[in-house]
């Protein structure tokens, strides 16, 4: 690997660091700015396209909890030119408005776009859920989810 890919790769790992802290943070702008113009988002039955359409989509799913705090983990990143790929396991834990705690669990596929600015963006993430519910696990998996394991 030449110093410039890992360079690139640092600098994606970077990008979904500051995904993450965005979310926690309620920094609606930074998320959204790392996004490149005319990315896609797929999440929850939903495909959205550009960059305002993705941060008001991401507003209507935050909008019904107090805090959530997403952490990134297991990062697969494959950088060729101006393009790379990457997977990550993520796992959320949030507060629902009515002050009921959950847990989010799940991998996201991710293709990113270096911009005309050197810097690296979302070209398309793709949420692939296994668990949203209680804390204790003690949900059914949603049925577009990751994959069936036998209890």
């Amino acid at each position: 690997m030449s110093d410039s890919q890992r360079e690139d790769e640092r600098a994606i790992r970077n990008l979904v660091s500051r995904y993450c802290h965005a979310i926690a943070e309620r920094d609606d702008a930074t998320w959204a700015a790392n996004w490149a113009e005319d990315g896609e988002w797929v999440v929850l039955g939903a495909t959205l396209r550009g960059r305002e359409a993705i941060l008001a989509h991401y507003r209507k799913l935050v909008s019904a909890v107090r805090w959530v705090v997403q952490n990134s983990s297991d990062g697969i990143v494959e950088v060729q030119g101006d393009g790379a790929t990457g997977r990550w396991l993520i796992v959320e834990y949030l507060q629902w408005g009515t002050g009921k705690g959950a847990q989010n669990v799940g991998r996201y596929r991710d293709r990113y776009a270096r911009g005309a600015d050197g810097e690296w963006r979302f070209a398309r993430r793709e949420f692939h859920p296994i668990y949203l519910g209680p804390p204790d696990l003690s949900a059914t998996p949603p049925a577009f989810g990751g994959p069936k394991v036998a209890p």
